[in-house]
């Protein structure tokens, strides 16, 4: 392996044990054209985590322009797509949406206030090892390669995901630990603290979360030690930049203007909060223009951001000092509750969860098991058969924006609130129906994707299934001047805009079952996420008395416009009898009772239909094909196939035909099978015997012999 590129760079690994596997950063090998690239090694996987930095801020934006991409290359698993039509790489997975937020939320935060230069980070899957999920890899080459960039980062991070296995916390675990065990969290920081966290569990408990978020942040820091060592070697020479800084003098100004008319005078639950904000800034900019003329038009924005800086630093003072929320609400009050069940008429279940001004109306969904989304990713091709989707139109926001496919921030929230309820679904084997629970936010105003956690539950329960617990959720935020932490239960957008953290957690009375914390800040101790974690779980517990006041258990009846779904088991040798050459006897079974039939490979039958008749019709269809042949049972109205000399043989099941000999056809003696028979009559038989070489004995006597003695 050579050791100079082709522009005569030296290439520079170094490498590092990390939770007991070698850790590699590489630079100088590929990618000879982008602001810095890294090649991470851990196992087989490899990644290659790319940067873009532009070299001057980009005029007239109001946001700093960072995009992260996540690529998944089936090559990378030695897969090619299971699409008939599609082999190409194409958008990205929802999985793949997922881990880009993943892999952006922890370092979105570390760039200045004011950037405004573009910046691309692209991490690419190139190889990947099956004994673990390959995204943490991904994270700690974006975090490398924007390092090397010279960009003003203020990294370096890494994550790591964890799982509970057999008890005890394990780091890089299998996918199928992971699915087994009851946590599967990710956990991403820098040295002085955690700056994100994310989890999928099954009713975990508060203080298991809190070790295992001890162990996660202790384990990642060899990654970061490392890429420390790879910046000393390669030498980075820091990005000339400038900030787009507020005007100091405009600032001023506002702030004098505001004096004495903050605080208390904006206290309002919201709209009205919101209707005093406005007047009060319409206030500002009569006075400014009336003073300013021309010079204030041309510098409004400039006011307004002034004007929305002093309303956040007004808003934190509040709490800090005084504990009083811009609501009025105390630190752990949760804004007034209502919710209802039921109002969507043909809906198999639907729910409207409504807290403060945040309101979502959920509606679920029920099909056959053959209506599952098939995966086919990368690390995936399997089915799934509990989906939330969510949307949040421009309308719940007061807003006009044109409709389109959910962004980033939809299948983020769709996840959240999926993986909230995933635990608590039913077995396929106790409930054998695909589930689809869609979330419709009607009005936003903080925390919808709890909102839609506590909505789908409810849904879900009104559409009679048979969750093993109920969940809800709540979001903590949390205020702090470096010293003093103040945690606040149930957040809304003023507090969210102007705080340090957003912290989503969602469970049962027994445990978690999903979080997400995202800091503003560079990182916290795990002390203090605790802390949340433990005014959260009051918070949920009172979020969940409300709901089971609205309905306190799932229905024992599911809607009428609902399909049923019966399930029996047949040997699965007979799985080709049911499906017969072609799919012809199926298809023949569903045209002729109507119902929808799905067969698993375990021999598992599963019929579905809104009509009870159709279901016994078909479920009888499929009893006959799969039967065996029982010695001693009567068989009726058994179709007589061929008539020969010794006797005749007839059709006692699909496919099973058995001797009548002429000797077991009448009570008295027979001379000619034919003069008793003849071929397409309906006899009745009984089994009297099957011969070693699997032959089957009928008679007609002996049937007819025990009908009579009934």
């Amino acid at each position: 392996m050579s050791t100079i590129n082709p522009f005569g760079k030296k290439v520079i690994k170094v490498s590092t044990d990390f939770c007991g596997r070698e850790l590699s950063l590489e630079v100088n090998r590929v990618g000879f054209r982008t602001s810095a690239s890294v090649l991470a090694r851990y196992g087989d996987t490899v990644v290659l985590g790319t940067a873009m930095v532009s070299d001057s801020k980009v005029e007239g934006l109001d946001y700093f322009p960072l995009s992260i991409d996540y690529e998944e290359k089936f090559y990378a698993a030695g897969k090619i797509s299971g699409s008939r039509f599609i082999k190409r790489e194409g958008r990205p997975s929802d999985e793949a949406v997922l881990i880009g937020r993943l892999i952006d939320r922890p370092i979105r935060p570390l760039w200045p206030k004011g950037y405004r230069n573009e910046v691309q980070g692209v991490v690419t899957v190139l190889s990947m090892d099956p004994n673990f999920r390959p995204d943490m890899v991904a994270m700690i080459a974006m975090s490398a390669a924007f390092m090397l960039s010279g960009a003003p980062f203020e990294g370096p991070i890494a994550g790591l995901r964890v799982g509970l296995v057999e008890g005890k916390l394990k780091a890089f675990a299998s996918p199928e630990e992971l699915d087994q065990g009851s946590l599967d969290l990710v956990v991403a920081g820098t040295k002085s603290g955690i700056m994100m966290a994310e989890a999928g569990a099954k009713e975990v408990s508060e203080a298991q979360i809190v070790e295992a978020l001890e162990f996660a942040y202790k384990q990642i820091q060899p990654a970061i030690l490392l890429q420390d060592e790879l910046i000393k070697k390669v030498g980075v020479t820091p990005q000339q930049y400038e900030l787009l800084k507020p005007d100091e003098a405009i600032q001023k100004r506002v702030d004098k203007w505001l004096f004495g008319k903050l605080g208390a005078n904006l206290r309002a639950p919201h709209p009205e909060r919101g209707d005093l904000v406005n007047k009060l800034r319409e206030s500002m900019y009569a006075h400014f223009e009336a003073q300013e003329g021309e010079e204030f038009i041309k510098a409004k924005p400039d006011y307004d951001e002034a004007f929305v800086t002093a309303l956040h630093e007004d808003l934190r003072q509040s709490i800090l000092i005084e504990n009083i929320r811009p609501d009025g609400r105390k630190i752990t009050e949760i804004r007034p509750l209502s919710s209802e069940v039921g109002f969507l008429p043909r809906a198999h279940g639907s729910s409207l969860f409504t807290r403060g001004v945040t309101q979502a109306m959920n509606v679920v969904t029920l099909a056959p098991l053959s209506y599952a989304q098939m995966i086919d990713t990368m690390e995936e091709n399997t089915e799934k058969r509990y989906l939330h989707h969510y949307n949040a139109p421009g309308y719940t926001v007061g807003e006009v924006r044109r409709l389109g496919a959910p962004g980033r921030r939809e299948i983020g929230h769709s996840h959240l609130a999926e993986r909230a309820l995933e635990p608590v679904i039913p077995p396929e084997a106790d409930f054998p129906y695909t589930i689809r629970a869609v979330t419709e936010i009607m009005s936003q105003n903080g925390s919808t994707s709890m909102a839609a956690t506590c909505a789908s539950c409810l849904a879900l329960m009104d559409a009679g299934v048979p969750l093993s617990a109920p969940v809800s959720g709540i979001a903590m935020g949390l205020m702090t001047d470096g010293k003093k932490p103040v945690i606040l239960t149930d957040i809304a957008d003023a507090e969210d805009f102007a705080g340090d953290m957003d912290f989503k957690v969602a469970g049962t009375s027994k445990g978690i079952t999903a979080l997400q914390m995202d800091m503003k800040v560079h990182g916290l101790p795990v002390e203090t996420l605790q802390k949340a974690l433990e005014q959260g779980k009051a918070g949920r517990a009172e979020i969940l008395q409300h709901m089971l006041a609205i309905l306190p258990e799932p229905r024992a009846e599911m809607s009428p416009y609902a399909p049923r779904v019966e399930t029996i088991m047949i040997n699965p040798e007979k799985i080709r009898e049911v499906i017969g050459k072609g799919g012809e006897t199926i298809n023949k079974i569903i045209a002729e009772t109507g119902a929808e039939i799905d067969i698993k490979d375990d021999g598992l039958v599963m019929v579905a239909s809104p009509d009870k008749k159709s279901i016994d019709a078909a479920i009888q269809f499929i009893r006959t094909l799969t039967a065996e042949p029982e010695v001693g049972k009567i068989y009726e109205d058994c179709r007589v196939v061929s008539v020969l000399d010794f006797g005749a043989f007839v059709e006692i099941l699909p496919g099973k035909e058995g001797l009548v000999h002429v000797s077991e056809m009448k009570e008295e003696r027979v001379e000619k099978p034919s003069d008793v028979v003849k071929e397409g009559d309906r006899v009745t038989v009984k089994l009297v015997a099957i011969d070693d070489r699997g032959r089957l004995q009928l008679s007609m006597r002996a049937a007819q012999r025990e009908k009579g003695n009934k």
